[in-house]
């Protein structure tokens, strides 16, 4: 399981712990990975995701999963949320059609 969060594609990065002698010691800054299940609204099913913090913020603000994904690049997004996107606009046209 890669340290990179589904929906952002948020990873680790290197840099340097640098002391007050000016001493530089390499590291590597891990993003914040939590597990969660988001609720798809079109899909009226939960869905298990690897995510930053911060993305399940930004899932929140921008009005749940699937306004998040319809609205997210298919470049940071991993397999399944691209999947999972590709349902989602698939499930929204169909819905749209019997309207």
């Amino acid at each position: 399981m890669s340290r990179r969060c589904e929906l952002t594609g948020k990873a680790v990065q290197t840099g340097n712990l640098v002391s007050h002698s000016n001493h530089k010691t390499r590291t590597r800054f891990l993003p914040n990975l939590v597990n969660v299940s988001l609720i798809s609204d079109s899909l009226k099913r939960s869905v298990r995701l690897r995510i930053a913090a911060a993305a399940l913020r930004s899932v929140e603000h921008r009005g749940g999963l699937d306004a998040f994904l319809l609205k997210a690049r298919e470049a940071e997004l991993s397999v399944d949320a691209l999947r999972l996107k590709r349902e989602i606009a698939k499930k929204t046209v169909e819905v749209q059609a019997q309207a």
